[in-house]
């Protein structure tokens, strides 16, 4: 019988190695509880908080996440190949070795979040905050970044020819150390670009 949750608001639950597929949670609040190695694959969240909960080594594959927070949340080598999180709010979290293949974000607020060297390569992050996100040697090969915050990103040694950055900010990141190769920039884009080289632009008529 599928599991209907709403409402519920739960503190420092232990619910590790809980089968929880396909569970429907509406308007729930989790506060530092532990889904550690927990079967949440197929999962439905909506308008639910998460705070400081552990979802390592998680199976969340194919789950659907709308309108819901993950705040300061562990998903280190959790299993998030398909799932979907629509205007979702995950700040602070960890995503590290954590299974994104087939990942679909759209829109939200994932500010502050840690997905060092994590492969990002074709995924749609279109409008996307990622401000001050750690995407360390991250590979975002072909990455739609468009209108992405990207401002005070970490984004050293991270791959990303062929990215699409038109209209993104870009305050704060270090451009000059990538490889910018078929990487889609806007005019006003490419003169802060220029500028920062050292170039002096001027205006033309």
């Amino acid at each position: 019988m599928k599991t209907v949750w709403t409402g519920q608001e739960l503190t420092d639950e232990d619910l590790s190695l809980r089968d929880l597929a396909g569970a429907d949670m509406r308007g729930c609040r989790f506060t530092r509880c532990n889904f550690r190695h927990a079967k949440l694959s197929d999962v439905s969240t909506q308008s639910c908080t998460f705070v400081e909960c552990a979802f390592q080594n998680a199976k969340m594959n194919i789950s659907r996440h709308e309108v819901s927070a993950f705040l300061n949340c562990r998903f280190d080598l959790a299993n998030l190949f398909g799932a979907k999180f629509i205007e979702c709010k995950l700040t602070g979290s960890h995503l590290q070795e954590a299974i994104l293949t087939g990942l679909t974000v759209e829109s939200g607020d994932w500010s502050y979040v840690n997905m060092r060297m994590q492969d990002l390569r074709t995924l749609d992050l279109r409008r996307v905050n990622l401000s001050n996100a750690d995407l360390y040697e991250c590979n975002l090969e072909k990455a739609d970044l468009r209108d992405a915050d990207l401002s005070g990103a970490d984004l050293r040694k991270a791959r990303i020819v062929g990215a699409d950055l038109r209209g993104a900010k870009v305050d704060g990141v270090d451009l000059k150390s990538l490889n910018l190769r078929r990487v889609r920039l806007t005019l006003g884009q490419a003169v802060y670009l220029a500028r920062s080289h050292g170039a002096e632009v001027e205006d033309f008529e």
